[in-house]
């Protein structure tokens, strides 16, 4: 099930049942395998959904991806995409060497962008790509770019346990996204085991997006398990409150109205809503945090691998776990103020007693991204939580590890 975007006009559109409305000599493994010094620091995201728009001006990068990187995140088959007419002169003349050969096994790269993409399971009409009818998987990728435009991304196409271990057991992805899940959080089993794989085994980023209503986060299969981070939503161009129709009780709440690319041409946008963008803007704010550290200790690798010690920054003198990632997103997080709220915005006020409940640890944005890098290149520490606030969210991950296990 997904979570769908929503428009500012608060039409819904139910787009099927399995689908829910989103408002060195020795040789080394790929994981060892370090940039070339031109190439730099980098960071990879691995947003899994319905398809993404390959042929949209926003994945385009001028450049071709250097062949270390390729081989280390298991690239099968290149496809060389049509690149004059509209975006279904495009398709159809891709369709022979590209789109009709790729199979569930294949990890494909498309040159002059900087997607890698892959379709694990075998039920769609068109592998990686965003159907026509669809869009929801262009849109989502082009949340990460917004926060790091800069990102590799590791696109995987499908709503399963196998779409996300395919990102999970990739060496070099960091951070992996995910919009999908029960409709209403209703309490069933979802991609709890998988994320647990990517993050508990993996050392890997897993953010989750809550429901588009205002149920708990607690039990939600994609947003709820402590291991993975919750997002709700926030009015940020509004009166910065939360979202009325967004999850409660999660780990923060991110932007949740956004313009993104379209997934039938090759440059337009749309404005749209919903915690599934809310949460793939919040992965992409992690990575780019990931992509400044790395820079700074000349850590010119990605992922958590065995080889990077488990951890997401490697380097000499600057190491960055899981953990300590996440502690300084929640440090980080802040509240906005009650004085704020508009009576006819719709939104829900930020209550001044215990906030947690609605909002978790607080709001994240690109403000956010500052404070958290200098915390954790040692530069300046940000403050301990209030008491109240670290009481509230033990209770919500205490709840969290009592409901889906540690």
């Amino acid at each position: 099930m997904r979570k769908v975007g929503i428009p500012l006009i608060l039409s819904i559109l139910v787009l099927g049942s399995t689908l829910s409305g989103c408002f060195g000599n020795e040789e080394k493994g790929v994981e060892e395998i370090e940039a070339e010094p031109e190439f730099g620091a980098y960071s990879v995201v691995a947003p899994i959904d319905t398809g993404i728009n390959v042929y949209h001006a926003r994945f385009t990068l001028n450049e071709t991806l250097p062949d270390w990187l390729l081989e280390g995140l298991g690239v099968t088959m290149w496809c060389n995409l049509t690149q004059n007419g509209t975006w279904q002169e495009r398709y159809e003349a891709d369709l022979s060497s590209c789109w009709d050969v790729i199979t569930s096994s294949d990890i494909v790269y498309f040159p002059g962008t900087r997607i890698i993409g892959t379709t694990p399971d075998d039920d769609t009409d068109i592998p990686i790509l965003d159907d026509p009818a669809d869009g929801h998987g262009t849109a989502v990728t082009g949340a990460v770019l917004d926060a790091n435009p800069n990102a590799i991304i590791f696109f995987v196409e499908g709503f399963s346990d196998a779409a996300v271990l395919a990102a999970a057991n990739q060496p070099l992805v960091d951070v992996i996204t995910t919009s999908f899940g029960p409709i209403g959080s209703v309490p069933v089993p979802g991609i709890e085991d998988a994320t647990r794989v990517a993050v508990v085994e993996k050392n890997k980023v897993h953010t989750g997006a809550s429901d588009n209503t205002p149920s708990p986060a607690i039990q939600d299969s994609t947003a709820g398990p402590p291991w993975s981070i919750g997002i709700s939503g926030y009015a940020e161009e509004d009166d910065d409150q939360k979202e009325t129709m967004s999850g409660s009780y999660p780990d923060i709440a991110a932007d949740w109205t956004q313009v993104l690319p379209n997934h039938d041409d090759t440059n337009g946008y749309h404005e749209t809503s919903g915690t599934s963008f809310a949460t793939p803007r919040t992965a992409g704010i992690l990575s780019l945090v990931l992509t400044q550290l790395r820079e700074l200790g000349s850590d010119m690798g990605s992922g958590a691998s065995e080889n990077r010690n488990g951890m997401l920054v490697n380097s000499t003198n600057l190491s960055v776990s899981n953990s300590l990632l996440r502690d300084a997103l929640n440090l980080s997080a802040w509240y906005p103020s009650f004085s704020t709220w508009d009576p006819t915005s719709g939104t829900m006020p930020i209550s001044p007693v215990a906030p947690c409940s609605q909002v978790g640890w607080g709001v994240v944005n690109m403000s956010n991204v500052e404070p958290i890098y200098n915390h954790l290149a040692g530069f300046e520490s940000m403050p301990s939580r209030p008491a109240d606030v670290v009481a509230c969210m033990e209770a919500n991950q205490a709840i969290r590890e009592a409901y889906w296990g540690d």
